[in-house]
């Protein structure tokens, strides 16, 4: 078995600190039980993992596009993208993504999900929602994968350990139906993505 090195997720990325949040469109899982049954399954594989923080069912997600630090951001303009998006995502459609077996990355352990088309062109939308109303769209265009968490490296260390708790789980592949995209207010004090809701737009 190849062992690599897992590191700590929690650094200050630029522009983060205690305290403050951060305006970000996600797709959620908060009512989608057969993800949170596969969930399960492997939080209680690598539930004795040294180093992992564990993401409990309400706060799975699937991030897609920043939009800016809530102090940066000024309500008139986040309200205008919140309905540039719902005009170009009303009906485009729901669809389902599959989520089988996690992978490991440096900082993370996270299903890759599948297909990528959907949620590429939810994003897509957005970042043109986003587009209709400023000038230059945070973050770069290329580059996405879309992924879904179940675990975060708090601390520098191999990766065995959370390989063989990976290896130990036998569960099927779920679907997860997307019917909706969010615009959340994101915080990232307590070693955990948090958040509250501020918009929701239907795909369907």
């Amino acid at each position: 078995m190849t062992t690599n090195s897992m590191a700590n997720h929690w650094w200050w990325r630029p522009g983060w600190r205690e305290g403050r949040s951060f305006y970000t469109w996600h797709l959620t899982f908060r009512d989608a039980p057969a993800v949170h049954h596969l969930a399960d399954s492997y939080r209680h594989a690598l539930g004795d993992v040294p180093g992992l923080d564990l993401v409990p069912d309400q706060w799975l997600h699937l991030t897609l596009q920043g939009l800016g630090f809530t102090d940066e951001v000024a309500d008139k303009d986040r309200d205008a993208v919140v309905d540039a998006a719902t005009a170009r995502l009303r009906s485009s459609g729901a669809f389902e993504l599959a989520l089988h077996r996690p992978e490991i990355t440096p900082e993370a352990i996270r299903w890759e999900a599948q297909p990528a088309e959907p949620v590429s062109a939810v994003r897509d939308a957005v970042r043109a929602a986003i587009g209709d109303v400023w000038s230059q769209v945070p973050e770069k265009p290329d580059g996405f994968a879309p992924h879904v968490t179940i675990a975060y490296s708090n601390s520098d260390g191999p990766d065995g350990p959370a390989r063989k708790a990976l290896d130990s789980v036998d569960a099927a592949p779920v679907l997860a139906r997307v019917r909706a995209v969010e615009l959340i207010v994101l915080n990232r004090d307590k070693r955990m993505y948090q958040w509250e809701t501020l918009a929701r737009v239907p795909l369907d």
